[in-house]
C-alpha cells in the first residue's frame, strides 16, 4: 500500500513539474514570437524615413501625406511599450498612412521610375510580409499558451508558473480588412 501511495505522489509531482515546464516553455515562445514582430517593426520604422526622404523633393504638394506618415511612425514607436493592443492600433494607423503615401507615389511618374524609391518600396513590401508572418506566429503561439493554461488540470499549475493570458494581435484598422483590388484585364488604364 505504501508503494502505491509513493508511486501516486511521484506521478502527481512528475505531472506538476511537466505541466509547469510546459507552461514556462510556451510563455517563453510567446515572448520570442513578440520579439520577432518587434524586429520586423523596427525594420519597417527604419525604412520609412528613407522612403520619405527619397520622395520629399518630388512631392512638395503632398506635404501633409508625408507628415501623416512621420507622425504615425513616431506614434507607433512610442506605442511599443504599451503592449500588444496599443502596438497593433498604432501600427494599423501607420499602415494606413503608408498606404496613402504609396498611393500618392503611384501618381508621380518620376517617382515610379526612381530606382531608389522602387527599391525602398520593394523592401517595405517584403518587410510587411515578414510582419504578417511574425504576427501569425505570435497569434498561434499565444493561442497555444492561452489554451494550455486554461485546460484542466494544467490550470492548477498555471498560477504557480506566473501564467497570464497573452493578448492576440488583432486588426484594428479598417483599411487592413479591405480586400485588395486586383485588375487582371489587359486593357490600358483609364485616363
Amino acid at each position: 500500500m505504501l508503494i502505491v501511495v509513493v508511486l501516486l505522489m511521484v506521478a502527481v509531482v512528475g505531472w506538476g513539474i511537466m505541466s509547469y515546464n510546459g507552461i514556462i516553455a510556451l510563455k517563453n515562445q510567446v515572448a520570442n514570437a513578440w520579439h520577432q514582430i518587434d524586429v520586423q517593426l523596427k525594420r519597417r520604422h527604419d525604412l520609412i524615413p528613407n522612403l520619405v526622404a527619397s520622395v520629399k523633393g518630388s512631392m512638395q504638394h503632398e506635404r501633409d501625406t508625408l507628415e501623416r506618415v512621420i507622425t504615425a511612425r513616431n506614434q507607433a514607436i512610442a506605442a511599443q511599450s504599451g503592449g500588444v493592443a496599443a502596438t497593433a492600433a498604432a501600427e494599423g494607423q501607420l499602415g494606413g498612412a503608408l498606404r496613402g503615401l504609396l498611393a500618392v507615389v503611384e501618381a508621380y511618374p518620376d517617382l515610379k521610375a526612381n530606382t531608389n524609391v522602387s527599391r525602398l518600396q520593394e523592401e517595405l513590401s517584403s518587410t510587411e510580409n515578414k510582419i504578417g508572418f511574425a504576427r501569425q506566429l505570435y497569434n498561434d503561439t499565444a493561442t497555444q499558451y492561452n489554451t494550455k493554461q486554461a485546460q484542466f488540470p494544467t490550470s492548477l499549475v498555471a498560477g504557480v508558473a506566473g501564467a497570464s493570458r497573452a493578448d492576440l494581435w488583432e486588426i484594428e484598422d479598417a483599411g487592413e480588412r479591405l480586400n485588395p483590388k486586383v485588375d487582371l484585364t489587359l486593357a490600358p488604364p483609364a485616363r
